[in-house]
């Protein structure tokens, strides 16, 4: 299976090429510097690259047709090779998504149903819809998260589908704890995620907290895991925005979840046992 996998990419990409090159020479009789180039580059690998595009020549020799037809008939398919191409990419893309949230699921013993994000919500709210629902077990005002940390709650479930408010929304409020310091806070989205900018807003409840960059957080937890469940990691100080006597101490927080690149998440559907602390952020993080 895993070997049929990594071979499918290949015949894919050496079928895009192939179809190109043939477009080549069918325009130039032959004549093309792509016939001979193609040659030199594929020769390797000439008894498989002509084992799967003989369909396509055969199809170009048969034909009686309007060369412009059968030319825009080959850019289709082509067009189409290059689409499984970025679609097996996403997949891998998707697979190591999953691997790491299995990783933090393991750390965290969070008891998850893993989701993949279908939709992406309108230019008003930062929210996702993913393919489970209550079939799944799924309810409100749970959490979500994926390999990197905090992805935000469930708003609403549907029989096989729910929409996920992201924590970068500007409605989005999540209770958090500084690693290390355990100083307790919270971090609010900007609602600027679709422009490209995924930061929150932290503001500490102590006056004489002391922030500093670089400095993690994860989500303090909710009476019951609901919302929010404990020690998921949420992002890292970037900039420190309060003035010296502030009453609260604030600052700009990077995230760890790339909200633009979602694929695999999961839905915590029973909260730790213990507490996991910060036995889930990542080991390059200042704790």
């Amino acid at each position: 299976m895993h070997g049929a996998r990594r071979t499918r990419p290949l015949l894919i990409v050496l079928l895009v090429v192939a179809i190109a090159l043939i477009t080549f020479d069918f325009r130039d009789g032959g004549a093309s510097s792509a016939h001979s180039a193609g040659a030199r580059v594929f020769g390797p690998v000439e008894h498989l690259a002509g084992d799967v595009a003989s369909p396509f020549v055969g199809f170009f020799h048969a034909s009686t047709g309007d060369d412009s037809a059968e030319i825009a008939s080959l850019q289709k398919q082509n067009d189409q090779l290059r689409a499984q191409v970025s679609a097996e990419q996403l997949d891998q893309q998707d697979e190591a998504q999953l691997s790491k949230l299995l990783q933090l699921d393991a750390k965290g013993g969070y008891r998850i149903v893993p989701a993949s994000v279908i939709a992406a919500g309108g230019d008003y709210a930062d929210t996702v819809t993913i393919d489970v629902g209550v079939g799944s077990g799924i309810k409100t005002n749970e959490t979500v998260l994926n390999g990197d940390g905090l992805v935000g709650v469930v708003t609403q479930v549907g029989s096989s589908t729910a929409t996920v408010q992201l924590a970068s929304d500007a409605g989005a409020t999540a209770g958090v704890r500084m690693a290390g310091t355990q100083e307790i806070g919270a971090v609010a989205g900007t609602g600027e995620t679709m422009a490209g900018n995924g930061e929150l807003r932290l503001t500490l409840f102590s006056a004489q907290a002391v922030l500093h960059p670089g400095e993690a957080m994860v989500t303090f937890g909710s009476v019951g895991g609901r919302p929010y469940v404990a020690g998921v990691p949420v992002g890292t100080v970037r900039t420190v925005t309060s003035q010296p006597g502030s009453l609260t101490q604030t600052a700009v927080v990077t995230p760890f979840v790339d909200f633009t690149g979602l694929g695999v998440v999961g839905v915590v559907v029973a909260p730790p046992r213990t507490n996991p602390g910060d036995s889930v952020l990542p080991s390059s993080v200042s704790k």
